[in-house]
């Protein structure tokens, strides 16, 4: 063994770490205080779930899908018409979001990148996704319910759809830029035009990150309260039409859960445990778009 090896075995045997030795306690204890951090900031989730699922579940039947909601103080009844409006203001929202969404994202990181009037929109946009939901509301109330003299689904959706915008722009955008530059050379030397190469090459490799943020714009939209208690109001029969008050899952949640009587209490727990799980699908949905990415 020459004097080099010999040395360079002295330096390993030296970083090798032992059970007692100080940097192997502190990776230790770090670990333990990072799992101890991660659990406690589990508990509020566990909780809320584990509560939501035992108040809820017992009234959970498949008449409850389709019954109207019941007059005050009557037994039975149940959300049929506050899911159905929840899925059409939330499609709605999707609506008038999605296809604004994503041109702009498509603008800003293919046409734009790098520009000041990019940076303008890129602020702009992260200031309207912290303006709380309750000034949403009350902006769609002042523009729709107040212009059409109504209540109405479509309020609920424009109202929703600014709180959806602010994500499917940063998610799209987000997702167009990570696509590799060596796809847009690929497809110039090709010929291409920059059209071609954003609506041919760009956008469908950026297809599924943009499908999970819009999927987790859609559940954060489902979820929403204020903004329908300014728009949407609520209506214990069948819609008929888009302008009139709707009924929302959220909605019927907040009013029933404060109504005196138990059987409306119980309804505001099962329709709380159905939201939830709207949400969690979405959700789920979501995280398996990206893995298959």
């Amino acid at each position: 063994m020459t004097s080099q090896d010999a040395a360079s075995l002295s330096v390993a045997r030296s970083m090798k770490r032992t059970p007692s030795s100080p940097r192997t306690l502190f990776s230790s204890v770090m670990t333990g205080v990072a799992c101890l951090c991660a659990a406690i900031a589990l508990i509020p989730l566990v909780a809320v779930l584990t509560y939501v699922v035992i108040n809820g579940f017992s009234r959970l039947s498949p008449d409850i899908f389709v019954q109207l909601p019941p007059a005050p103080g009557l037994k039975g009844g149940g959300f049929g018409n506050a899911l159905v409006g929840t899925l059409l203001t939330v499609g709605l929202a999707a609506a008038f979001s999605i296809p604004f969404g994503v041109i702009g994202a498509i603008y800003l990181s293919e046409y734009a990148r790098d520009t000041k009037l990019a940076n303008v929109i890129d602020f702009f946009t992260n200031v309207l996704s912290g303006v709380p939901s309750i000034v949403v509301g009350a902006f769609a109330y002042s523009v729709v319910v107040l212009t059409t003299g109504t209540f109405s689904a479509v309020a609920g959706g424009v109202a929703l759809a600014v709180l959806m915008l602010p994500t499917i722009v940063r998610t799209s955008a987000e997702a167009l830029e990570a696509v590799p530059n060596d796809f847009r050379q690929a497809a110039v030397g090709l010929g291409a035009t920059r059209t071609q190469t954003t609506l041919q090459i760009v956008l469908p490799a950026a297809v599924p990150a943009i499908t999970t943020g819009i999927m987790l714009a859609i559940a954060r939209a489902a979820g929403e309260t204020a903004p329908v208690l300014f728009t949407a109001s609520f209506n214990r029969f069948w819609n008929t039409t888009l302008w009139q008050p709707t009924a929302t899952m959220s909605r019927l949640v907040f009013d029933f859960a404060t109504a005196p009587y138990k059987n409306q209490q119980e309804l505001a727990w099962a329709g709380s445990l159905v939201l939830v799980a709207l949400v969690l699908v979405t959700s789920i949905l979501s995280r398996i778009i990206i893995r298959r990415r």
